[in-house]
């Protein structure tokens, strides 16, 4: 790495690593999440991304956490929305992120962009101060304000960029910020670390984005690091999944971390005892998805964040093996790995070996999860329909066969509307709806039933 990449480097995770003085409160038992944004939100991954860490990092604390955010929507539009779509699901806690579409998409000259931006701000921050008063009206919600993840103007792609754009989102941010400092509210800065890291990585491939090929979506990696960065401002860094210290010479527990170790037997060929952790690694997704393409996996983040250093750390030390001799570690009877007893000695990370009974549990979690993502969407794209199609004609929440039939005209001069139709036909039932919601809260529940770790009978045993 050169010396300017890994300057850069030390500074952005030292700037990460800020965000633990923030003193963000982190969620608690019976929390109600409401995130409320835009496409960014809507279609996007973080919020899930960060329940799916609290499901197995704290599995006795149940929480629910709820998507509000609707494509295109600037700050007025959410103004509109906060009763029916935020105040409505009884939130104990509620985020808000806007910027990137009261910014506009306007190709402006470089000497008239600062003016021009500026009164698109100055009308996106009128609505804000509208969006305050109402918040200030329920004080028994907890409000966090997130600077909007960036719009990337330096990535090198294809499509030209806006000049200014995102020195203007830049702007909101600031005054986010200001209003969560004079409120006693949450302050969470998405924009500042991506721009650094999208930076970072430009040095060395021009083309680097986590906003993808339109330089606003962030694709899962994105939505990744939009995920450390919340967690990191909730103080919940260098949380460990477990930690676990064995001196196999004299059969004696050093170290139970976050889990409660029983049953310990060494000998000179084998260590086995019985390992109940209070919680589970986190699962990574492998499986590149996204707006868009290029597409990319929620792991490619790893390259981008220590994630794993900071949140998914589950570690087995066995101290007082032979160093040059290989032993192999099986859980409840299934191989798991080999190594030498210097690697056992120095410690092994759980959390990174996915054929573990605990990091198996956590991916049916994940999945679980991700299905309840799905149907989540599907009834965002009818919200959709609703408050950003429907609401201007006068029609928010009339389901009848007449708006069905002027949304099928329409969809024909939009292409948003068509590939949302098929979506809508189905949802425009109320007996679809409440399925779909009964079906959400059967797979919540089905997740805090099987997120529990359990107890599970280690061995390292000698191969030679």
């Amino acid at each position: 790495m050169h010396r300017k990449l890994l300057v850069l480097t030390l500074i952005l995770f030292s700037f990460l690593k800020g965000y633990t003085q923030a003193k963000l409160k982190p969620f608690v038992q019976g929390d109600r999440v409401v995130f409320m944004g835009n496409s960014i939100t809507d279609g996007g991954h973080y919020h899930s991304y960060i329940w799916l860490y609290y499901m197995t990092h704290f599995p006795n604390m149940r929480i629910d956490c709820f998507n509000a955010g609707i494509g295109g929507d600037v700050s007025k539009q959410m103004l509109e929305r906060l009763n029916t779509d935020v105040f409505a699901k009884k939130p104990t806690v509620m985020t808000l992120t806007f910027g990137m579409n009261d910014t506009g998409y306007e190709f402006y000259p470089a000497d008239k962009a600062d003016s021009l931006y500026g009164q698109k701000v100055k009308v996106s921050l009128q609505s804000f101060e509208l969006i305050k008063a109402e918040l200030k009206q329920h004080p028994e919600i907890k409000k966090i304000m997130i600077a909007s993840s960036p719009y990337d103007e330096t990535s090198k792609i294809k499509v030209r960029s806006l000049l200014k754009k995102n020195t203007a989102m830049l702007t909101i941010a600031a005054e986010q910020q200001k209003t969560a400092k004079e409120n006693n509210w949450g302050f969470v800065d998405f924009n500042t670390p991506m721009t650094m890291i999208n930076q970072r990585e430009q040095r060395s491939d021009s083309t680097f984005t986590m906003q993808n090929a339109d330089r606003i979506h962030p694709t899962n990696d994105g939505q990744m690091v939009m995920a450390y960065v919340f967690l990191n401002a909730q103080g919940l860094a260098g949380t460990k999944v477990a930690g676990i210290t064995i001196n196999a010479k004299n059969n004696k527990i050093e170290q139970q971390t976050n889990c409660k170790i029983s049953g310990l037997i060494t000998n000179d060929n084998s260590t086995k005892f019985s390992y109940l952790a209070n919680s589970l690694p986190y699962p990574i997704d492998t499986i590149p998805s996204g707006f868009g393409r290029p597409q990319r996996s929620q792991a490619r983040a790893l390259k981008l964040i220590p994630f794993i250093n900071d949140y998914d750390q589950e570690i087995l030390r066995i101290k007082g093996l032979d160093q040059t001799k290989t032993y192999a570690l099986s859980i409840d009877g299934k191989a798991i790995g080999t190594w030498d007893g210097k690697t056992f000695g120095d410690g092994i990370n759980l959390a990174q070996l996915t054929s573990t009974p605990q990091y198996q549990q956590s991916l049916a979690i994940m999945q679980l999860n991700e299905e309840r993502w799905e149907i989540e969407r599907r009834l965002r794209e009818y919200y959709w329909i609703h408050y950003s199609i429907l609401k201007p004609k006068g029609l928010l929440f009339n389901d009848s066969e007449a708006t069905m039939d002027s949304l099928q005209k329409y969809a024909k001069k939009d292409f948003f509307v068509a590939v949302t139709i098929p979506t809508y036909q189905k949802a425009r039932f109320k007996s679809v709806r409440d399925a779909w919601k009964k079906e959400m809260a059967l797979l919540t529940d089905q997740i805090y039933q099987i997120n529990k770790p359990v107890a599970h009978a280690f061995e390292i045993r000698l191969v030679n």
